[in-house]
């Protein structure tokens, strides 16, 4: 998987001509068998494309990187899908969680859309579980938890309540102290979170007893991040078990993000404060005006540029201002621009013709 910042740099990319492959893949055999082949195909058709418009010598460094990231895969253990980014300078590999449509693309750009599509359909997460010896760390991706050994996780409760005694004598309530003690540890554990949530923002689902839940989203610095909770003791949690727990509730947070995503535009239609189609959507994105994108998964648009980038052309296939998807340059643009990206299933955007924003303005 990728993360955000990764997603980043390939985005802030530009150069022509860069190649982006997008296979589907299996995880297993014997249906892997034939993965290598589709990918193989690919990498030969962007390599066909390249030497039609250029010399060989020119993109001889290109075609070295893009081939040894196809010889680099380690075919045994895939996910649903693959993408490899080449250019001069870049090669970089992705495994992706879902099956992305076969494509062989050369841009001026990266075909990031489905690693975006990634973040968003499989989005990546946290999860934290509060107890006392310890409390852990997850990072996640749908119900694949993955520790975050990194000090100073796992942490545990050392002081009065948790490992340390708890003060005795006459007048002592030792309950009230105990509670301190965990909001003091807890308060701990949020700002150990903080630090890894500062260079990589995600969505955290809290796991623990009701005590410690309630404790620690009194403390918590960053409440806006505490997407779900899950009421449970897991002092020992087996981490398979506790993603097929936390992965449902997860994701019906999620979709009632989209859900949200899609009221708004219904509103911003009514405001006439909307673009609808890629037409007016590219206009928009090029104005730096969309807030929230709305994308159908299946939506593309080759195009070419007009001088200047304003406006979308018919498409001819040829040169740096040929798009081979303008989607995905839209997608590009807006999350520069720190705008928000949802996808949804084909139909759910009809009357937009498979595309739409709320704008800024």
């Amino acid at each position: 998987m990728i993360c955000r910042d990764e997603l980043k740099q390939l985005q802030h990319h530009r150069e022509y001509p860069s190649v982006s492959i997008l296979a589907p893949t299996h995880r297993s055999s014997p249906s892997n068998k034939r993965d290598r082949i589709v990918v193989k195909n690919l990498v030969a058709k962007a390599i066909e494309r390249l030497e039609r418009e250029f010399k060989k010598r020119e993109v001889a460094p290109l075609v070295k990187n893009l081939k040894a990231l196809a010889s680099a895969v380690d075919w045994k253990h895939t996910l649903e899908g693959l993408a490899l980014f080449a250019s001069r300078d870049v090669a970089k590999s992705v495994l992706l969680p879902f099956r992305p449509k076969a494509r062989a693309v050369v841009d001026a750009t990266f075909a990031t859309r489905d690693l975006v599509f990634s973040l968003n359909r499989a989005p990546r997460y946290r999860v934290l579980v509060l107890t006392e010896k310890p409390t852990r760390l997850y990072d996640a991706t749908t119900n694949v938890l993955t520790e975050h050994a990194a000090a100073p996780f796992p942490m545990t409760h050392t002081g009065p309540g948790g490992l340390g005694r708890l003060p005795g004598g006459k007048g002592v309530n030792t309950s009230a102290a105990r509670d301190e003690g965990h909001r003091q540890f807890f308060r701990q554990v949020d700002g150990a979170l903080a630090a890894i949530q500062k260079t990589d923002h995600l969505p955290v689902v809290l796991v623990g007893v009701e005590r410690y839940l309630a404790f620690y989203q009194e403390i918590a610095a960053d409440p806006d991040a505490i997407v779900a909770a899950v009421t449970g003791s897991h002092d020992d949690p087996n981490p398979a078990d506790l993603g097929k727990l936390v992965w449902p509730v997860f994701k019906a947070s999620a979709g009632l993000v989209r859900t949200r995503a899609l009221a708004r535009l219904h509103q911003a239609v009514s405001a006439n404060r909307h673009a609808s189609g890629i037409d007016q959507v590219w206009r928009a994105a090029y104005d730096k005006r969309c807030l929230t994108l709305l994308v159908e998964t299946g939506f593309e648009h080759p195009a070419d540029l007009e001088a200047g980038g304003a406006r979308l052309l018919p498409y001819t296939g040829k040169g740096e201002n040929a798009l081979d998807d303008a989607v995905d340059e839209v997608i590009e643009q807006v999350i520069a621009q720190g705008g928000d990206v949802y996808f949804y299933e084909p139909g759910v955007l009809d009357l937009h013709q498979g595309i739409a924003a709320v704008l800024r303005y």
